[in-house]
């Protein structure tokens, strides 16, 4: 049959493309649950479904309106969390390729790796890792919700993604808040009950997802791709809000670097290839490590503890915690009008209302907000209704808000 062919010479480009030393060949992964033979017409690999499956859940949709760091700015040259991911692809992908790596990997770990991430960038992260922890009732982190989502929450026409062990495995471990002059993978942790665990812990021990490191050289990739991706563009976007100056990179810095995001990018890149050329991990030489350390804590001195980011972040703390509120007593009441039943608690069923605890339906819903749509909540929660002098206008406001009471016309 054609379809048997072409899979065939698929299957032999990408053995011909990728080192068989340290990358993950496709047809060596394995899905939680088993699915029938492909088509005649399709002719993808099992990372290609995947970067598929991904693509097409809504919550890769909803990353359109999701903050990087600066949130509520009138700026859309402003770096937001879809740019983000498609810059995290492309750098590991082309990191991937150097290095004869699987490219269909990396492509669905970096689609996927920041999808569970809340509203308002890591400010809304901590904000909800705070409210969990002060209840009671665990922690917050995006990467250990990202593999959540896309294993558990999303789905599609009654059913889940379904995907890979080699793609959540290395969502899991994509935090790019810690860099490393040496990134080596775990090949033995690739297991189904070791992703199990480690979600366990890292939904209820802080920071414990800092310990987790992803068991595939794909999974390095992405993981160093994400701070490449992110450390050069932050300093380009405080510089275009003026909350710094180009010349205010430290010397040190500019000299190995230069202080321009497309620079920055090309002289890590460069370095991490040529060091890692042939070898079994991922790696920096030491001096660009060094100026790659002295840029990520200027960025923490200069741009995310600025005065401008720290009232913002105090004020959304403030609403976080009041949605929260509202919405746990929603829950706990069971009231089914709550939008929280309408978008999530009934998608998913009464199993997930009586399998998870109030506080973590909670987390799964605002998590999954983008930052308009959190905005509006909390304006339908604490704000008084606005009416203007159209009568259709102010009884669609009223229905909307109050739908037992339509039997009134």
């Amino acid at each position: 049959m054609i379809g048997d062919e072409i899979r065939r010479q698929n299957s032999a480009l990408e053995e011909s493309a990728i080192d068989p030393r340290f990358a993950f060949n496709s047809r060596d992964a394995r899905r939680e649950f088993a699915e029938g033979s492909p088509g005649e017409y399709d002719f993808r690999n099992a990372f290609a479904h995947d970067a598929d499956r991904i693509l097409h859940s809504h919550a890769f949709a909803r990353y359109m309106d999701k903050t990087q760091v600066f949130f509520q700015v009138e700026n859309d040259h402003i770096a937001r969390r879809a740019l983000h991911v498609q810059m995290v692809s492309r750098i590991a992908r082309t990191i991937g390729r150097c290095l004869r790596l699987n490219e269909d990997l990396i492509e669905a770990i970096s689609l996927g790796h920041d999808i569970g991430h809340t509203p308002f960038g890591h400010v809304g992260e901590r904000a909800l890792s705070e409210i969990l922890i002060e209840r009671g009732k665990g922690c917050f982190v995006h990467n250990a919700q990202s593999v959540r989502v896309l294993r558990t929450l999303e789905k599609r026409n009654g059913r889940f993604l379904n995907l890979t062990l080699p793609v959540l495995d290395g969502i899991l471990g994509h935090n790019g808040e810690i860099e490393s002059p040496v990134y080596r993978y775990e090949a033995a942790n690739l297991r189904w009950e070791v992703l199990d665990e480690r979600l366990r812990r890292c939904f209820s021990e802080p920071k414990y997802d800092a310990y987790i490191f992803p068991s595939t050289l794909e999974g390095c990739v992405v993981r160093v791709a994400d701070i490449i991706a992110y450390i050069g563009k932050d300093f380009e976007d405080a510089v275009t809000l003026k909350i710094i100056r180009r010349d205010d990179m430290p010397e040190s810095v500019a000299r190995i670097l230069k202080p321009d995001n497309r620079d920055i990018i090309r002289s890590l890149c460069d370095d991490l290839i040529r060091r890692s050329y042939g070898k079994d991990h991922l790696e920096f030489s030491p001096e660009v490590f060094a100026a790659f350390q002295q840029l990520k804590k200027f960025n923490y001195d200069r741009i995310y503890r600025c005065s401008m980011l720290r009232e913002q972040q105090e004020m959304f703390f403030r609403s976080m915690r009041s949605l929260f509120a509202v919405l746990l007593d929603d829950v706990v009441r069971r009231d089914r009008r709550s939008d929280i039943f309408r978008r999530l608690i009934d998608r998913l069923g009464d199993e997930y209302l009586e399998n998870e605890t109030p506080e973590r339906i909670v987390a799964d819903y605002i998590s999954g907000m983008t930052d308009h749509y959190f905005l509006k909540q909390f304006e339908r929660r604490f704000m008084p209704i606005h009416y203007d002098y159209d009568e259709a206008e102010i009884l669609n406001r009223i229905v909307e808000k109050y739908p037992d009471v339509t039997g009134l016309w």
